[in-house]
């Protein structure tokens, strides 16, 4: 059993948490960990907030030394302990969603909920439980001034606002963001069980799921690194019907200024060239080698990509890189064709080392089941069971291993085509943090309206996901932190309010640090 002890050593009176136990041949031992100190002026036991959180997590109370304390101050102790909630997640992400301007821009737009708006991104961002859970995580956690928040009341808040107050909140967001910045296109699949959301259909479920789904389609700026836009197709239109609606809805959101987008292969096709040719609209389509010009262009490149001068520079190896110009439909482009080594090499040596071990799988008795399909692709069996690799279908697959080609319409190195290409991460991390963080993979909803409502909010939880996750990326804290651990640590700075007055218990080395990173105040007491 632990026991309170204390030990002097100079001028100052430290307090352990001692434990005592037996050794493995039966010697009494003890062991001591440092868990506070007394105060040199009051007397009082001040104790570390690691101390006091363990005790509050375990349901114990704080054992106080009786010399140290009078009734008195037992007692404030107590009170402060019943009054004390975790503060400093509230106090980051406030403070976040104020330097990148969400809370100006929602208080102007949707002034009647914009806390209820904040807190619901917050507990998204803090909690991976469903929001039926919320009311009990704001009676932990510091708050704006929502009150109660149960199932009931997140309905009705769920209904409470409109799709025009949506667009204002786009509106005035993008005034206040870079407006000529390259945006990267994306869409994503959310299912749901409802049968009641209109937009719900069967369509191309892109994580391979048996539901109904609406199509989630989002615009992200490769600069600011912050979604700019989002919008919900139903869930049997395919990618490329919505390219033209989505640019069409941004610029009436932005008003006729600039807009340049960056998309993958998913929204290749002769259609929507044309379209974007012909709407003038500046664009990098990454473009699959599955026509006859794009084979005709890599074989003319093939054999002279890899010298020196077309040396692109990037994050990893180097790759190459020449920018053709050509002709489509009578629109001129620029083809801008890469090709990396080392990946080429790679790509090679697992396909070699996966069609052996497919070898040696159809020399069993019994081969694998998950095998048969690749067997009949790269194999060939042959009546007295031998087996041969097919080499000429290995060939076939490498003939494109390595090289990627995009096309654009605008004035640009092929370095600065891959530049801008290569941001376009960003968006396809911000659906995975959409889903996988804030547990948008269901759509938990029952009606259009609170559908849209719901997803309105993830695009606000994800835009303080996403600033937080290029801050973390340009100062290197991923090197000693995930973003987890990140929101874990500041979630344990609590703080206690007694007689109105509100203390703040000192920040620990790594808390210091995370808001000296993202040039945040720290906390103080108030």
């Amino acid at each position: 059993m632990a026991s309170i002890t204390r030990q002097t050593v100079g001028n100052n009176t430290y307090l352990y948490e001692s434990h005592s136990f037996r050794d493995e041949e039966g010697r009494p031992r003890n062991s001591k960990i440092k868990i506070g100190k007394i105060d040199r002026e009051t007397g009082r036991a001040a104790y570390n907030q690691e101390y006091l959180d363990r005790m509050l997590e375990a349901g114990t109370p704080v054992v106080i030394p009786q010399t140290s304390m009078t009734e008195t101050q037992k007692q404030q102790l107590c009170e402060a302990l019943d009054n004390q909630k975790s503060y400093g997640l509230f106090y980051f992400l406030s403070s976040i969603a104020e330097k990148i301007k969400l809370v100006p821009i929602l208080k102007q737009t949707i002034p009647k909920y914009w806390e209820e708006i904040c807190m619901l991104c917050y507990y998204l961002i803090a909690s991976d439980k469903p929001l039926t859970y919320m009311d009990d995580w704001l009676s932990e956690n510091e708050s704006y001034p929502v009150g109660r928040m149960r199932s009931q009341r997140l309905s009705e808040l769920l209904a409470a606002f409109t799709v025009k107050e949506h667009n204002d909140f786009y509106r005035e967001w993008n005034a206040v963001n870079k407006s000529d910045e390259y945006m990267a296109l994306d869409i994503t699949s959310v299912s749901s069980y409802s049968r009641q959301i209109q937009e719900a259909e069967r369509g191309y479920n892109r994580d391979g799921e048996n539901l109904s789904q609406i199509n989630l389609c989002l615009l992200f700026g490769e600069e600011t690194q912050l979604p700019v836009y989002q919008t919900i197709y139903s869930g049997s239109i395919m990618d490329v019907a919505t390219y033209i609606s989505t640019v069409a809805e941004m610029e009436a959101i932005k008003g006729r200024k600039k807009l340049i987008l960056v998309t993958d292969k998913g929204f290749y096709s002769e259609k929507n060239m044309k379209i974007m040719l012909e709407k003038e609209y500046e664009f990098l389509m990454a473009v699959p080698f599955c026509s006859t010009w794009t084979k005709e262009l890599l074989s003319k490149e093939r054999g002279r990509i890899d010298r020196a001068a077309n040396l692109i520079n990037t994050h990893d190896a180097p790759e190459r890189g020449v920018s053709i110009k050509m002709e489509y439909s009578g629109y001129p482009l620029t083809a801008h064709l890469f090709y990396n080594p080392e990946k080429a090499v790679k790509h090679k040596n697992d396909l070699y080392e996966f069609a052996s071990y497919l070898k040696k799988m159809a020399g069993n008795r019994k081969p694998p089941a998950a095998c048969k399909k690749d067997m009949e692709k790269y194999l060939s069996i042959g009546r007295n069971k031998s087996v041969r690799i097919r080499e000429d279908v290995l060939q076939r697959e490498l003939e494109t291993s390595g090289w990627f080609l995009i096309i654009g319409n605008g004035k640009m190195t092929a370095q600065k085509a891959h530049d801008i290409y290569s941001k376009k991460d960003v968006v396809e991390k911000a659906f995975m943090k959409y889903k996988n963080m804030l547990g948008f993979n269901r759509l938990r909803v029952h009606s259009d309206t609170r559908m849209k409502n719901k997803l309105f909010i993830g695009f606000i939880a994800m835009t303080i996901i996403s600033h937080i996750h290029k801050v973390m990326k340009e100062k290197d804290l991923y090197l000693n932190m995930s973003m987890e651990k990140l929101l874990i640590t500041l979630s344990k700075i609590k703080r206690t309010t007694i007689n109105g007055s509100h203390i703040i218990r000192p920040l620990t080395r790594e808390q210091r640090e995370i808001f000296y990173t993202f040039s945040i105040p720290f906390p103080f007491v108030g």
